[in-house]
């Protein structure tokens, strides 16, 4: 069984260094859109990205909706009245606390986000991820185009276990019924910088593809070690990405794929570098380049 997953694994790595970058729309497409949220998922297919990256958290009552912070963010979330959160009330407004109904009716697109002045401005929610996968997959289908690909992160911690999500096991369990139900496991990658959501994902599903997460500047053994099995694509912070990085990652069967790429320089750079993707705020910026 272990020469056969580690068959594939390099058949899929293979495979993957013969096609064109995989472009990842970050949080759908953040630069333009509200993050994680429908509208951007559709904006980044609209663009052409290969995959849609996104977040992930849990509702108190269990449900998987898409959610970068695990509280309702006061930069860019106004409450179901309208009025703005204060910052330091924001953090007691936690996802993990509050049922699903109550979280759809905050308003995370209408304001925009400072940080991203080119964003539209829109009223929005945060969706359950099952619904961004049937709006995704109806899209491709009206546009007779490729059924997209989607990057998972667990927004988890250890710190955060029973606060801001549910322990591991169970969130690892509730996110891969949704995957499983919806029958795109073979489209799917699950990234974390949680070693722990990683190690539940191998042990269940092992031909799920996984991606490490990489904010550090440890070195590329460190890292790995942080694991018991291989991922299948090593994911970086872009400024980490080095040819001995690309040369080390490659000879180990690894993909590559940085995070977070905005501009078309940067892009060009790294694509000399022949990472095997990117993940960025801005795909209009990187596909033209």
């Amino acid at each position: 069984m272990k020469k056969l997953l580690a068959l594939l694994l390099l058949t899929q790595t293979a495979l993957a260094q013969t096609r064109p970058p995989d472009i990842q729309g970050h949080r759908g497409c953040r630069g333009l859109m509200p993050e994680n949220t429908i509208p951007a998922m559709r904006k980044a297919l609209e663009l052409g990205v290969t995959t849609l990256e996104m977040d992930i958290a849990i509702s108190q009552d269990k449900q998987v909706l898409l959610s970068h912070d695990p509280f309702m963010n006061a930069g860019f979330v106004y409450r179901p009245d309208g009025q703005p959160i204060a910052k330091a009330e924001e953090k007691a407004l936690r996802i993990y606390s509050l049922p699903y109904a109550e979280i759809r009716r905050y308003d995370v697109g209408s304001h925009g986000n400072p940080k991203f002045p080119r964003q539209q401005n829109l009223l929005t929610y945060k969706p359950l991820l099952a619904e961004v996968i049937d709006s995704a997959e109806a899209y491709a289908r009206r546009q007779k185009r490729p059924a997209p690909f989607y990057n998972i992160e667990t927004k988890t911690t250890p710190e955060g276990d029973g606060l801001n999500h549910p322990a591991p096991e169970e969130f690892v369990r509730l996110l891969l019924a949704v995957v499983n139900g919806k029958g795109i496991q073979s489209r799917v990658i699950i990234q974390s910088f949680d070693p722990r959501t990683l190690e539940i994902v191998h042990r269940t599903q092992p031909t799920l593809r996984t991606a490490l997460l990489v904010d550090n500047s440890e070195s590329l053994e460190k890292n790995l070690a942080r694991l018991s099995f291989a991922p299948t694509i090593y994911s970086p912070a872009y400024k980490l990405v080095t040819a001995e990085l690309m040369q080390a990652c490659h000879q180990r069967h690894l993909q590559v794929i940085p995070w977070t790429v905005n501009t078309a320089a940067e892009a060009k750079q790294l694509m000399q570098l022949q990472v095997d993707g990117l993940i960025t705020d801005y795909p209009d910026t990187v596909l033209a380049r």
